[in-house]
């Protein structure tokens, strides 16, 4: 009989999950790798996930769960629509330099690594993402600080492709590089500077 891990324990096993499944995709991980990996038997695994596929969810959701929660409070917390992208631009940087194998694993998903799941996962993490950034937007307008009137979903939507690429940017090594190559080597230590000319970028989008 398993003794009941408590939930830090759990989160250990997701992980080493997300670690593994970030390097090698969902195809070409194996429970036994992952058990291996996290210093527990097969069998724990499976008491607590049904199978491969639900523990890879698991991990997707837990990986992704954190982001979200920092991205929703930078939102919320943050009156002004500027104050509130620098917190979200600030957020994204923190977490993928915290968290690197998490966004890399977001990385997997956009890139076909599990095409069964790809409807699901993406109205799962982009539903949330979406609704936060257009109802940011429409603050905006309300205040009059947006020029014109852009279409608020559309502009959530380039707003958030902008993030993810930061994202990966910062935890994935061809975008990381990629990074360097546009921006100079050394902007991966300068956080103010990266902050400081994406905010440019989308105050003139903006038009405030």
């Amino acid at each position: 009989m398993y003794k009941k891990l408590e939930e830090k324990d759990v989160n250990a096993i997701l992980e080493t999950g997300i670690e593994v499944f970030s390097r090698k995709g969902l195809d070409r991980t194996s429970i036994g790798e992952v058990s291996r990996s996290a210093g527990v038997s097969v069998g724990v695994i499976y008491k607590y996930f049904e199978d491969k596929d639900a523990f890879f969810l698991a991990c997707v959701r837990y990986a992704l769960r954190e982001l979200d929660e920092a991205l929703v409070r930078a939102v919320k917390t943050e009156g002004d629509v500027q104050a509130a992208m620098r917190s979200l631009i600030g957020a994204v940087i923190d977490h993928s330099r915290r968290h690197p194998s998490h966004n890399a694993l977001y990385n997997e998903i956009t890139s076909g690594g599990c095409r069964q799941y790809a409807p699901q996962l993406a109205r799962e993490i982009e539903g949330r993402s979406a609704a936060v950034y257009a109802h940011m937007m429409e603050l905006a307008l309300a205040d009059g600080k947006a020029r014109g009137k852009p279409d608020t979903r559309m502009f959530a939507f380039f707003f958030d492709s902008l993030l993810m690429t930061l994202q990966f940017s910062y935890s994935c090594d061809y975008y990381r590089e990629r990074m360097r190559i546009y921006c100079g080597e050394d902007i991966t230590g300068n956080d103010e500077r990266m902050t400081e000319e994406f905010m440019r970028f989308m105050c003139g989008a903006l038009g405030v």
